[in-house]
């Protein structure tokens, strides 16, 4: 058995798995009521709040699976990539564990992490794959040539599309998070309403993305070049809707169009998708489009598992398997990586 953490960003969790990949006890603190009145993540309400919950979040995993700490044979913990502060609350805790118990400590990637819960749910092996993540603060094309072998292939080059997401909800005068609420907004609305752009089209792109382009153009056609206060204008019900779902269509258009250039660069005939912002039901709707119409096969991370949780930290068996264990002088690796 081996209990995971996870403090990358704004969700505190733990979660005890064993060898054969079954969940014993799971547990995530969500932050969302922390950062909702500022329409995103704060770092530094981000890292208290881990110090606060970590302990608790620990004993209640350790709880639910009915085992004691000295029944755990490797601890894991994600040290990058992720938030400065939030990455060494989770780190902190799983070196002092180790040091305590004398288990192994073991780094995970939380980027690969989220292909790896495609591995979980699947039940059967997955690899070797093109990995997308798209998450709040990643929207990532790998390479997966074996869960513990990823080559990274392109990624965004200014805001990812979850963050997109949550700039545009803000505009548009929906809640946080926004994915959810641009999502529902969206079901109501013409998707061809507004043609807003799809930012490094075509293969001179690369597999590289950028929404910062998509973003700026929801808020020209709410209030023109000129007006510095979207937020005067005021917008009706349809209005949001409609440019909830052209900005959607234009975000998930580009993610198809750099997944299939993946998928054909890499000629891999499975994908597997994770990251918050997998549990878009347009983005899943479009993904099983292009599987069927490229004849590969898909997997997508379910809905409960897109979000940042510790059972995917599992990957770290695969590690463990290789021999790969840290040293206590472990550091954490916040930002993007590449890696």
């Amino acid at each position: 058995m081996i209990l995971t953490l996870e403090s990358t960003c704004d969700e505190t969790a733990a979660a005890v798995v064993t060898d054969d990949l079954q969940v014993l006890g799971s547990v995530v603190a969500s932050q969302d009521d922390l950062h909702r009145r500022f329409s995103g993540v704060v770092p530094e309400i981000a890292a208290r709040a881990h110090l606060e919950r970590i302990v608790p979040v620990i004993d209640e995993a350790l709880r639910k699976a009915h085992v004691k700490l000295e029944d755990i044979d490797a601890i894991a913990v994600a040290n990058t990539p992720g938030l400065a502060g939030s990455l060494l609350v989770g780190l902190v805790a799983a070196k002092a564990l180790c040091l305590a118990t004398g288990k192994p400590l073991v780094a995970v990637n939380h980027l690969h992490a989220h292909i790896y819960a495609c591995r979980m749910a699947a039940g059967k092996n997955v690899f070797p794959c093109v990995g997308l993540i798209v998450s709040g603060g990643h929207t990532s094309l790998y390479h997966c040539a074996s869960a513990t072998d990823f080559h990274y292939l392109g990624g965004t080059i200014d805001d990812a599309a979850g963050e997109a997401f949550d700039k545009v909800a803000s505009m548009l005068g929906l809640a946080y998070p926004g994915g959810p609420a641009i999502s529902q907004a969206a079901e109501q609305g013409n998707s061809r309403a507004f043609q807003f752009p799809r930012a490094l089209g075509g293969e001179s792109g690369g597999l590289n993305f950028s929404f910062s382009g998509v973003k700026t153009a929801v808020r020209y056609a709410i209030c023109g070049p000129q007006q510095a206060n979207f937020t005067a204008v005021h917008l009706t019900p349809q209005q949001i809707a409609d440019l909830a779902a052209s900005f959607q269509e234009a975000v998930v258009d580009s993610l198809i169009a750099k997944t299939r250039l993946a998928l054909e660069q890499t000629m891999d005939n499975t994908l597997c998708v994770g990251g918050g912002v997998a549990a878009n039901r347009r983005l899943r709707q479009r993904l099983a489009e292009l599987a069927e119409a490229m004849k590969i096969e898909l997997h997508i991370a379910p809905p409960d598992m897109c979000t940042d949780n510790a059972v995917m930290g599992a990957i770290a068996f695969e590690r463990l398997l290789a021999g790969r264990v840290e040293c206590l002088d472990l550091e954490a690796v916040p930002g993007l990586v590449r890696q």
